[in-house]
């Protein structure tokens, strides 16, 4: 996985992230509501247990304090935008 940080600070993060197949990022939480769009390819977004698959062009919200993950169900690039 490859990630680049496009801005940030106390209000908003912004970050792309390139995924190969099968690469992950585990279950975790964030302290901001996060806004996920995919660039390119599919990827599998999992909040509280529940899977959605990304495809290019569609967006998720991953709401602040509840668990998620994202998952490469193929290659896969998404823009990430985290509201503190």
């Amino acid at each position: 996985m490859v990630s680049k940080t496009l801005a940030q600070n106390s209000a908003v993060s912004v970050t792309l992230f390139s995924f190969d197949l099968g690469e992950e990022i585990s279950t975790h939480e964030s302290g901001g509501d996060a806004f996920v769009t995919c660039v390119d390819g599919v990827g599998r977004i999992t909040i509280e247990g529940q899977e959605f698959f990304l495809h290019e062009g569609e967006s998720i919200v991953m709401p602040a304090g509840h668990p998620h993950a994202v998952f490469g169900q193929e290659r896969f690039k998404m823009l990430l935008v985290v509201v503190f």
